[in-house]
């Protein structure tokens, strides 16, 4: 079967795409991924979803705009993605409810409708709130993959994913969480000062040096002491949290850049070490910021921090390639979350589904989930969609 995911972050910058073709052996699940892209939000649509995040205001009439702008979005990039079987949309997280630890709600907008009426593929959306309505925390669902890739590593493992937001999965433990924030402080400050979307290459932050101070304030959030499972988001790392923490240094961009990576490479590196982990295998778009990795590096205690491309998962399609994961998961009725990830009382069938041009008609639903994970991609898979 073959499953497009598209998937956007917490950097909210655009829809990555993954077309994998999903064969089952037995035990193993073997992925041919055949395309990966990514699409940036047009016009204002960045803006638009920039100005409803949290702590900014939003009324139900931008929210009803934003979920049929998205949606229109997705289904843009499902179009140019081509003809699949099956497509599985995460959409847009635009808030997701912490409260006391509990995640109570999570809301992602893009109505899937928008992206079955232009293809005429049956859609899988909304994979999170399940999770969510079974105790979990809706987050890292990426953890499902994340243990079927690690299964094969020697020694200590775990993979980690440098998005919006960094999230870790040590496969020995069983368990997955929120660390805190990858590049989701730092882009809220290059924005904020020049406008653009994030630091290219790292090459401000390359050119800054780390304040103690600020670094040391930062550090004494709350959240990094609290146990897992645990997530986060913009809800709480917003640019309003990094303006009151960072103004009273009146910091040059160079050295808050810098020290926003430090932030990002010690949160991350504590939790590495404390599980004493010998290889991480990172992905996110955080893998192309040479500051962030030399930091992470250091301060590891000698984990080996390793690309997901070297084991053939490509770093910034690996998010997609999980969601088009959980749709064929869905479409053979096998649940697609971690109960010791998230948090949740069980394993949960993901999502819901929204038919295509004609009858929905499904596969035999599937008596055991595979316990391996093979994946190969093809020659030219990348691309822009």
């Amino acid at each position: 079967m073959r499953v497009l995911g598209l998937m956007s972050g917490t950097s909210h910058d655009g829809i990555d795409s993954a077309i994998v073709d999903w064969s089952p052996d037995g035990d193993v699940l073997t992925g041919a991924v055949e395309h990966t892209g990514a699409r940036p939000y047009g016009g204002r649509l960045r803006e638009r979803v920039a100005g409803a995040l949290p702590p900014n205001p939003a009324d139900m009439a931008e929210v009803c705009r934003l979920d049929t702008l998205i949606g229109q979005a997705f289904a843009d990039a499902a179009e140019a993605c081509g003809p699949v079987d099956l497509i599985c949309s995460h959409g847009q997280t635009m808030f997701h409810w912490v409260e006391d630890g509990r995640a109570r709600g999570t809301l992602q907008l893009g109505q899937p409708a928008w992206i079955a009426e232009r293809t005429g593929v049956p859609v899988v959306s909304d994979l999170r709130a399940r999770d969510v309505a079974a105790g979990g925390q809706g987050a890292p669902l990426v953890s499902y993959l994340d243990l079927l890739l690690l299964a094969g590593l020697p020694g200590p493992s775990g993979a980690l994913n440098l998005g919006g937001i960094a999230n870790l999965t040590v496969r020995d433990a069983g368990t997955a969480y929120d660390t805190g924030p990858a590049s989701a402080l730092m882009d809220a400050a290059v924005s904020a000062a020049t406008g653009a979307p994030y630091d290219e290459d790292g090459r401000l932050a390359a050119s800054g040096e780390v304040h103690r101070g600020l670094l040391e304030d930062l550090l004494a959030e709350p959240y990094y002491r609290a146990p897992p499972p645990k997530s986060t988001g913009k809800e709480l790392f917003h640019p309003g949290y990094l303006a009151r923490a960072a103004s009273p240094y009146g910091l040059p961009l160079p050295d808050l850049l810098a020290t926003l990576a430090a932030l990002t490479a010690e949160t991350v590196a504590a939790e590495i070490r404390r599980h004493r982990l010998e290889t991480v295998v990172v992905s996110g778009g955080g893998v192309r910021n040479p500051v962030l990795m030399a930091m992470l590096a250091a301060r590891a205690g000698g984990a080996r921090i390793v690309p997901s491309d070297e084991l053939g998962v490509p770093a910034d399609a690996k998010e997609a390639i999980a969601f088009s994961l959980f749709g064929w998961l869905t479409a053979h009725g096998l649940p697609a979350t971690v109960p010791g990830c998230t948090g949740a009382s069980g394993p949960r069938l993901l999502g819901a589904i929204t038919p295509g041009a004609g009858p929905l008609r499904l596969p035999e639903p599937l008596a055991e989930a595979p316990r391996r994970l093979r994946l190969t991609v093809a020659t030219g898979a990348a691309g822009r969609s």
